[in-house]
This record gives structure tokens, sequence and C-alpha cells, in this order.
């Protein structure tokens, strides 16, 4: 009886698209008809707002701007914009752009957050994790791509060991154009240049908002091409805009087909009937288990070594867009779901003991993909795939067993369309869970808040040094310092700048010991 109403509910609740083979199945969830009519003006405002998004409404009031994702990536394809990343990313392939010794045999992507995770998980998903080992033949003659997403110096000079300047093209990506991770690493390499004999301008690109900081810096300095980013599409959501097409088109990857994916999705998900509707049911899963207060974390755990970068992925485009304190009427809520994952199989021998034995405070999704790259036999009747197969149904029937909410995501083969199919699904089903909850998904005050929070460590910094400098030498404990210069309350942050300059600073000007009893004692010169 068990089987027959497990059999019946993948009937009921299993949503496929026949021409491409995505598939999704929400039978795993611990839910019935009647709850999804218990949300029904959830779905009425959900379907609302979002034809209100995509005619031009306001959607992000908070910075009083239009949300313009899935209606811009319609006509994308037909732009002059799109045709003049093309022609670029084709003129580095044939060398009619070159730098100042060449053909470019490197790309740099450096951007942070939506302007890098997006173009990472796109290379990696399509093109694979070893694409720089191919040769420049079985690569198309395009660039080898390298990224950089942070303002950690090791990052910066990891890429530095392995590229050569006078062959490299740098792609700067900076919505605002005054991100100081983005920036920072823009600047080293400018200097990197400088310190090699080398003219930056001549191999440096950027994509930003017109007029912005960097689209000024890029002009006057002559780089060899800016691309205008749109206001109206924010980070997290910018993939399907120019900010994951010319990274794409310098790894060869068919961004054309990535759109029709995602426009494919958009109109599977603007269906009436929830039911038959992937991102409405999907958002009703998240609101259904989470008690519509994110009560259960979301695991996400593709069966495939490319998509391993998809948790990280969603985790920004989930937790960002839905981590809020306040909803729009300005009420506190404290909404949001925790995003994390790893792959299958790798996942069975890392955190998933803790989902089938320990707290029952999360439901998992599954993405499968059905087609093996190559296949290689383990016996007469086994390849390997099909034992990653028999992994993850085994591993899903464990779970359910437990008592465990799972939902599966199917698809033939990863390539562009399917890509751009799972984006624009996630996507829309984050905008209606937005819409059920009452809160804005479109903006990010938890992410402005930690800028200023350390613009204020690096203020609070050029105030100690300037202090310390009047003062001169000095041997002691921070306490003793932050006493000595009138900034007792910022001890602990001042022990923190202390530490980090004793390790850095050349020539000993900062340097420490540790005192059993006092704890570190720092001496500048």
């Amino acid at each position: 009886m068990q089987n027959k109403r497990w059999i019946e509910r993948n009937h009921k609740y299993t949503l496929v698209d026949g021409d491409t083979g995505f598939s999704l199945s929400f039978a795993g969830m611990k839910f019935e008809d009647s709850d999804l009519e218990k949300i029904a003006p959830q779905f009425q405002r959900a379907k609302q707002q979002m034809t209100e998004l995509e005619a031009g409404a306001v959607k992000n009031p908070d910075e009083n701007r239009k949300v313009t994702h899935f209606s811009d990536r319609i006509k994308y394809p037909e732009s002059e914009l799109f045709k003049s990343v093309e022609d670029f990313a084709e003129a580095v392939r044939s060398a009619k752009v070159e730098g100042e010794e060449g053909k470019f045999e490197s790309a740099v992507i450096n951007g942070i957050g939506g302007s890098a995770l997006g173009p990472q998980l796109m290379q990696f998903a399509i093109n694979g994790p070893y694409w720089n080992e191919l040769t420049e033949q079985l690569r198309s003659d395009n660039p080898k791509i390298y990224f950089l997403d942070n303002t950690d110096p090791a990052g910066f000079a990891d890429v530095a060991e392995v590229i050569d300047p006078a062959t490299t093209l740098v792609v700067t990506i900076s919505k605002s154009g005054g991100t100081q991770e983005t920036r920072n690493n823009m600047i080293a390499f400018e200097n990197l240049y400088a310190e090699t004999g080398l003219d930056f301008s001549k191999h440096a690109a950027a994509i930003t908002m017109k007029d912005s900081l960097l689209w000024k810096h890029a002009e006057e300095n002559k780089w060899l091409k800016v691309f205008e980013m749109a206001e109206s599409i924010g980070g997290r959501t910018s993939e399907t805009s120019i900010v994951g097409h010319l990274p794409a088109a310098l790894a060869g990857i068919d961004f054309k087909a990535f759109l029709e994916g995602a426009c494919r999705m958009d109109e599977w998900t603007r269906c009436d009937d929830v039911l038959k509707n992937p991102a409405y049911m999907l958002a009703a899963m998240w609101y259904i288990a989470g008690e519509g207060k994110g009560n259960r974390n979301m695991v996400i755990v593709p069966y495939a070594d490319r998509l391993v970068l998809l948790s990280r992925y969603f985790q920004q485009l989930v937790m960002e867009s839905l981590g809020k304190e306040l909803d729009l009427d300005g009420k506190v809520v404290h909404q949001g779901l925790n995003v994390f994952g790893n792959k299958g199989g790798t996942d069975a021998h890392a955190f998933i003991q803790q989902l089938n034995d320990g707290r029952d405070d999360f439901f998992i999704t599954f993405i499968e993909v059905l087609q093996d790259d190559v296949i290689l036999p383990i016996d007469e009747s086994s390849s390997m795939g099909t034992f990653l197969h028999g992994f993850k149904e085994g591993l899903s029937a464990a779970l359910r067993g437990k008592g465990r909410q799972v939902i599966d995501i199917k698809i033939d083969e990863i390539n562009e369309c399917n890509l751009g199919m799972i984006i624009a699904l996630y996507e829309r089903a984050v905008a209606v869970y937005a819409e059920f909850i009452n809160i804005n998904a479109f903006h990010q005050p938890g992410v402005q808040a930690y800028k200023l929070a350390a613009k204020g460590i690096l203020d609070l910094r050029g105030k100690m040094l300037e202090k310390v400098m009047e003062m001169g030498a000095f041997t002691g404990t921070a306490g003793e310092l932050a006493s000595e210069i009138d900034m007792s309350d910022d001890e602990v942050e001042i022990g923190g700048l202390l530490d980090k300059a004793s390790i850095n600073c050349p020539d000993d000007i900062v340097s420490r010991k540790y005192d059993a009893e006092k704890g570190w004692i720092y001496t500048i010169k």
C-alpha cells in the first residue's frame, strides 16, 4: 500500500518538459493538496506581482528600481550589445584584438559575488574543471580562463604566478563600479603591469553601469572595451546578462543556447495552474516545509562533478534574496532560507550521516544528470554511471524511509540550455517565495551593513596610525596602547590590526611576542 501511494504521488507531483527531458518530482515532500489550497492567497499575490514585475513595475522599492532580468533576456540575443560581445570574443580568438606582445592566451575575470559565481559555474559546468590544461587547438583558440573573486592577496598571487601579463586580458566586472574587493584586484593588476613595463590599458576590459567610477576610469585610461550593464539587473540575477555573456563567449560557450533555456523555463513558469508550474510548486515546497519562516535548511546535491558549484551559486541567489530582517511593511520578520550542499556521491561520505540519522531540520534537492559522458564498465552488467545512479536512488530511498523530505530534479545532460533552465527555475522560485512572505528579494541591506562596518575598521586603522606616529615608539599590550592613544573602547579591534601588521609590516616596524600572563606584547618602532 505504501508503494502504491508512492507511485501515485510520483504520477501526480512530477512535472516534465518532454522536449528537453527536464523533470521535477515533489512526491518526496510532506504535503497534500489541502496544504496547497491553504496558501491559495499567496499564489494569487505571487501571480499578480510577477506579472507586474515583468510589465516593468518598480519591484525594488528600497532602491526605487525595476527588476528586468526576466524580461531583458528575451530580447538580449537580438541586441547590439549581444553582437558586440560576440564580436569582441571572436576578435580575441582571431587575434584581431591582442595585447602588447600578441594574441591573448589567458583571460582573468575579476569580480565578486554575482559577478563571479555565475561565470564560474558556467565555465565549470560546460567546459569542465581542466579546461585550461587543454591545448589551444582543443580550446578552439579560446584563451584560458581564470577567476579572481576575493580580495585575498594569495588569490591574486596564485593567478599572477600562472599567467603571462603580456598575453593576458583582464576583465573587471562591477555593477556599481566601486566594489572594493574588485577594485583592489584591478589596482593590483595595474601595479603588476607597470612593474613589468606593460601598458595595462591594452589588456583591460570592463563591465559596469554607464558613468560609474569604473566606467570613467576605463574611459580615461583608454581600456580596450567597456560594456554597459543595466542598472535594473542585480548581481545575483545577472548571469543571463552581459555579466555571464562575456566570460562565456571568451570560453567558446554558446550563450544564446543558455538564454534559450532560461527563456524556455520562464515560459513554463508563467503557467497559471499551480500544479503544472515548477517555480510555484518549488516555492510552495520551501514555504510548507519551513512553515513560512525558513525553519528547514535547503540542501542542494547535484549528482555531477561539473555541477559542484551549483550549491554555492544557490547560496547567494537564495540567501541574499530571502535573508531579510524587515518585510515590505517594515515589520521585523527575520526571514531566510539556509542553503548548503556538496555533490553526489561524495556527499554520502561527507555529511549524509547527519542528514540520515541527525536533526530533521532540512529538505534535500537531488539534481541528476542522466547521460554519462563516457561509458566506463565495472562488470558485465554495470558501468560507473550505473553505480552513481544507484547510489543516488538508494540515498533518496534511505532518507525518505527516515521521514526526510526530498525533491528530485533530472536533466538529460549538462548543456547550456539545461543550465539556463535550472538557473531560471530558481530565480523565479525565489521571486515567488519572496511574495509569499512579503519581502523585497532584490535588495541587500545586510551586505551594505557589512561594507559600512568594514569601512569603520579601516577608518579606525587610519586614526590609530595617526596617533601612533605622533606618539613614537611603543611596547606593550593592545589594551595599553588603546589607553595611551585614548581609544580604550577599541581595544579588541586595535589588537586585530596589530596582529595583522606584525605579520606583514616590513623591517619589523611592528612585531609581537606572546607573554603567558599578559598575552601579546607589541613593539612599534
